[in-house]
Formats: structure tokens, C-alpha cells, sequence
């Protein structure tokens, strides 16, 4: 930065291009008519570019003198800007938020963090949209997305708010007529409950037992006779006794402390699904989407912690 222009001299040079004559910017800028003339020296010469033309009574800018000022009133309005733009942040949140959360996990648990979020903050207006799949990172429909699993784009903010583990389970009246799976395989022979949700592979289960060069991991296509879009039908179904169900451990852990369900092949695991809030670069200054992604966060936390 020696050799160039300074941050604090892009005020003087705008301050200089608008006035006119040295002494009017002299008297503007609260100095002596020398010691702007001598400012405007050192950064001429600094750069090694003359920047105004200067005459007894007035001065005007040069070609170069011209671009520069008028990029520095760019620079100066974008600063400015961002500075009311911080003023607002601290300002209590209003307005519109969008949010879009996956049916199940959304009217579980991301509606009643909503509840208590329209509480404490009042003039923020609350649209809560469920869908089966989550919506592309690039639709503007939304502020904010809870989905599962880190989005791999990094046009978006992805702030994680819990882990979240998908589970094998089944009721066990269902394990004492059929049997209990003792290896990945087993599952082929059983009736497992199955869910079509997001973009991934209907009927595919991914296994994994071991870590290090001591992991492996098994594909497993089942099958079944009962299908949902619905993960509180499919948690039904299995606590009716209907067969094997993967679900997230956010979803059965109450059945499972209860017994009404058990989990089936322990020692292995499927790949995790933590839980985001997605939401687009340009809202990071947002107030209400930063006080909403905040409270959610601090909302799942303790039910992350305790193992739900």
C-alpha cells in the first residue's frame, strides 16, 4: 500500500474533485491551504501519476485524476452502504421470512421452534412451507432452508444446527414373528418399510461397521410392501408391526426409551444427515434470517445434545 493510494485519502481526492480550488477543499477539510496542497503532492508523487491540473485560482482533474475520483465515490458509497447496512442489523427484526423445511422433520420440529420464534419476535412475519423435497439451492422462494446433509455449494451458508443419526428399527412383536437381522444381508428377507424422500435412491440402505482400514460397508436393496412420502406413516406402520424401518434417530428416540420399538443391527450405521439451515450469501446481514437461523440453533442444541 506504500507505493499507492491510501484508504483515508479516497475522501480527500472526492472531497478535492468537488470543491473546485484547493482552498474551498482547504477550508472544507478544516486545513490550511499548504497542508492540502502538500497532502495532494505526497500522493501524487507516491503514485507517480499527476491527478488535477492546477492554475492560481481553480484546478480540475486529469484523465487519470477523473477515473480514480470517480471509482473512490464507488468505493466510498459501497462503505457507506454497508454501514447502514450494520446500523439496520442491530435493529430488532421485522418483515417477511420464508422457510422451508421437509414434511415430517417440519411439522415435528422446525413448526413449534416457529411458535416460540413468533413469540419473542412479533413483527417478523413467519411463512413456513413443508415439501416432500427440498427446494434447489438456487430458487429464491425461500430465505431459509432446514434440510439434511451439508449442501455442497458454495454459493450458500450452511449453518449446521444438531446431528442427526438414521437408525434401523422395528417393533417387537414384528422381530418375534420374522426374526432378528444379524448381518446387512438379512434385511433382503424381511419387509422393510420404505420412504421416498429428497434425491435419494429409493430402497437403497448404505451400511457401515468398523473405522479405518477395519471399515466396511454394504449396499443393501429391500423391499416391502408399504411405501411412504411421509415419515409419520412410516413411524406408524413400524410401531403397528408392519416391518424394518431406517428413520432419524430425531424421529423414534421417545418409541425406542419406551421399547415400542428396537433398533436392529446396532453395530452398524448409516451415513449421517446432520441438520443446516441453508440460506443464500446475500442474507447474511439479513436481521431477521440471523435472529431466526440463531434461535433455531439454540433450539435444537440441547435436543442434539441429550440424544433428542
Amino acid at each position: 500500500m506504500s507505493g499507492g493510494i491510501q484508504p483515508g485519502e479516497l475522501g480527500f481526492l472526492v472531497t478535492l474533485a468537488g470543491s473546485g480550488s484547493l482552498s474551498a477543499a482547504a477550508r472544507e477539510l478544516g486545513l490550511s491551504k499548504a497542508a492540502a496542497s502538500k497532502r495532494l503532492a505526497q500522493v501524487e508523487g507516491r503514485t507517480g501519476v499527476v491527478l488535477f491540473n492546477r492554475t492560481t485560482r481553480r484546478m480540475s482533474l486529469t484523465p487519470e485524476g477523473d477515473a480514480v475520483v470517480e471509482r473512490a465515490r464507488r468505493i466510498l458509497g459501497d462503505i457507506d452502504e454497508l454501514d447502514q447496512l450494520l446500523v439496520r442489523s442491530k435493529q430488532l427484526p421485522k418483515g417477511l421470512l420464508r422457510v422451508n423445511a421437509t414434511l415430517g422433520f417440519g411439522r415435528s420440529h422446525v413448526a413449534p421452534v416457529i411458535s416460540r420464534f413468533a413469540r419473542r419476535f412479533p413483527e417478523v412475519e413467519v411463512q413456513l412451507q413443508l415439501s416432500v423435497n427440498p427446494p434447489p439451492l438456487t430458487d429464491d422462494a425461500f430465505d431459509v432452508c432446514i434440510r439434511f446433509g451439508q449442501p455442497p455449494d458454495s454459493r450458500v451458508v450452511a449453518r449446521r444446527l444438531a446431528p442427526n443419526r438414521r437408525l434401523l428399527c422395528a417393533a417387537p412383536a414384528y422381530l418375534e414373528r420374522h426374526g432378528q437381522p444379524k448381518l446387512p444381508a438379512d434385511l433382503v428377507r424381511h419387509n422393510c418399510i420404505g420412504i421416498r424422500q429428497g434425491d435419494e435412491a429409493y430402497g437403497t440402505w448404505r451400511l457401515t461397521t468398523g473405522s479405518g482400514r477395519r471399515q466396511r460397508s454394504e449396499v443393501v436393496k429391500t423391499r416391502g410392501t408399504l411405501t411412504t412420502n411421509d415419515g409419520e406413516i412410516a413411524v406408524a406402520w413400524a410401531l403397528d408391526g408392519h416391518g424394518i424401518l431406517m428413520r432419524a434417530e430425531w424421529d423414534i428416540a421417545r418409541y425406542l426409551r419406551s421399547g415400542r420399538l428396537v433398533q436392529v443391527l446396532p453395530q452398524w450405521q448409516t451415513p449421517e444427515a446432520d441438520i443446516y439451515a441453508v440460506y443464500p450469501q446475500r442474507q447474511q446481514l439479513s436481521t431477521r434470517v440471523r435472529a431466526f437461523v440463531e434461535f433455531i440453533a439454540d433450539s435444537f442444541g440441547p435436543m442434539g445434545q441429550a440424544g433428542v
